[in-house]
């Protein structure tokens, strides 16, 4: 099976011939490992997970999964296009098996679902235009700022909005390429989102930059890096709570992967440093 076909949402066909409902909403009769394994994710969301222009479907989590469940689980593989804002509800309603998102563990969510070990370090952090009169945190005060939906994103901006008492407009987006797009055309001032995500914009725009300074990264004694940071965090792979030992032997794949050099390979193609 191709490992970059995925699911369409709401196509009514389903690639890789995937056979319909065996994802399954009732959790008793699933395998402990299935012989495919549908995979909920917010698309676009680059470098994560996006279409290539050929229509592909590429980034470092589709790498992850296939170096997990095709290398050292021996199954196939299907992401499931999903909102961000609604994909814990359509893991616990059954619509796939796991959440592979870029997603932050955390508190509030961990009610929710069970996470795998960690598999990645991410910064919320803050761009900009570079003709902007906006150059550093405080400067964010009475402006409007982009955020993506349901994301931790979302939630550092917040944060900021009470550090303001109030004086801080939110612009939520459904995806983050919409919030990019405001952000170039005027419409917001700044964009709170994933370092890395927002790296991958920046880096494709001449007018875009970051929000530099000391923050979260500092404080936590890590080696951060050269712009400010919002919150350190983790991001790890969501399944429903009872699928337990299934999430074991993707932890244990994980851990292979880390020890015999398949993620720094991963990691290298898509990151610097």
């Amino acid at each position: 099976m191709d490992r970059r076909s995925y699911l369409k949402s709401g196509a009514g066909v389903i690639a890789g011939g995937l056979i319909a409902g065996c994802t399954g909403s009732d959790s008793g009769s699933e395998s402990v490992v299935p012989s495919n394994v549908v995979i909920g994710s917010d698309i676009p969301y680059r470098p994560f997970e996006y279409e290539t222009t050929g229509g592909e479907l590429t980034g470092f989590d589709v790498d992850i999964a296939q170096a997990v469940f095709e290398e050292q689980l021996g199954v196939s593989y299907e992401f499931k296009p999903t909102s961000f804002d609604s994909i814990i509800p359509s893991l616990n309603n059954g619509n796939f098996r796991i959440i592979m998102s870029a997603m932050t563990i955390n508190d509030t969510r961990d009610e929710k679902v069970d996470f795998s070990d960690p598999y990645f370090t991410a910064y919320q952090t803050i761009i900009v235009r570079a003709d902007s009169s906006i150059s550093s945190r405080a400067d964010l005060e009475g402006a409007v700022v982009g955020v993506q939906k349901g994301t931790t994103g979302a939630n550092a901006a917040e944060g900021l909005k009470s550090e303001f008492d109030g004086n801080l407009e939110l612009n939520r987006y459904d995806q983050i390429p919409a919030a990019f797009q405001a952000l170039k055309n005027g419409q917001v001032s700044a964009v709170i989102n994933d370092n890395t995500v927002n790296a991958e914009f920046a880096d494709q725009e001449d007018n875009i930059e970051f929000i530099e300074g000391e923050g979260a990264a500092v404080e936590a004694g890590q080696d951060a890096p050269p712009y400010l940071t919002l919150t350190v965090e983790n991001y790890g792979i969501a399944f429903r709570e009872d699928d337990d030992e299934f999430l074991e032997r993707v932890n244990e794949a994980l851990a292979t992967i880390k020890d015999n050099g398949t993620y720094d390979e991963i990691y290298s193609e898509y990151f610097s440093g």
